[in-house]
């Protein structure tokens, strides 16, 4: 029994912790889901409008929470957890995680443009440039391209692509850091793998040498 010292540790697995004679709860389970989210879903809990949320489309018995956003008309990879340490590393900025997106833009995207669309453009809140730009196909009316940026700020593929005169059409995020969306349907939501898992937090980590608080 411990009564001062308030530095001792417990084991919550092996240990009987009690206070004024209560047992303490055993800590809740965490849990970490992918969905794709399809297009009409806002990305919340609960929405006063009534308009679909994502809560409705995992069935999980616990509450976990959106990490992030996707707009409303935005589809594709949504990670949901009650981890709330592991979500606040990987929206936090320190980190750059790597967010890729599908998007179906207006016009025809030629090849010899993408140096330009490299290049970055200036948006209303500061300068973006995305990590990478790749062609996927140039139509007369419509062009996919794969863009990946390291923020997530608000709107910023829609601000980007708008930037250089391609409207986007449709907007799909294939994936967030180390997990791709792959060949999940769309509404349908799994548990990441262990290994999945193991390589987000490797990307949030702080390493001795490396990033960290400043």
């Amino acid at each position: 029994m411990v009564t001062r010292n308030l530095a001792t540790l417990a084991d919550p697995d092996a240990d009987r912790i009690t206070v004024d004679g209560r047992p303490v709860p055993p800590p809740e389970a965490r849990h970490y889901l992918l969905l794709n989210k399809p297009r009409g879903y806002v990305t919340t809990l609960s929405d006063p409008r009534g308009r679909p949320v994502v809560a409705d489309l995992v069935d999980v018995d616990a509450r976990v929470y959106p990490v992030g956003r996707l707009d409303w008309d935005v589809e594709g990879a949504l990670l949901l957890t009650n981890d709330g340490a592991l979500t606040h590393r990987l929206l936090h900025p320190r980190y750059g995680l790597p967010r890729v997106y599908e998007a179906e833009v207006a016009g025809r995207v030629a090849p010899g443009a993408l140096a330009r669309w490299r290049h970055g453009a200036v948006l209303d809140d500061g300068p973006a440039k995305p990590l990478a730009v790749e062609l996927v196909r140039a139509g007369v009316d419509g062009s996919r391209l794969r863009l990946t940026f390291a923020e997530g700020r608000k709107h910023e593929v829609k601000r980007y692509c708008e930037a250089l005169g391609h409207p986007v059409v449709r907007l799909r995020r294939v994936a967030f850091g180390p997990v791709a969306l792959g060949a999940l349907a769309p509404g349908a939501s799994r548990r990441l793998t262990p290994r999945e898992l193991s390589l987000l937090r490797a990307a949030v980590a702080d390493h001795a040498g490396g990033r960290g608080d400043r």
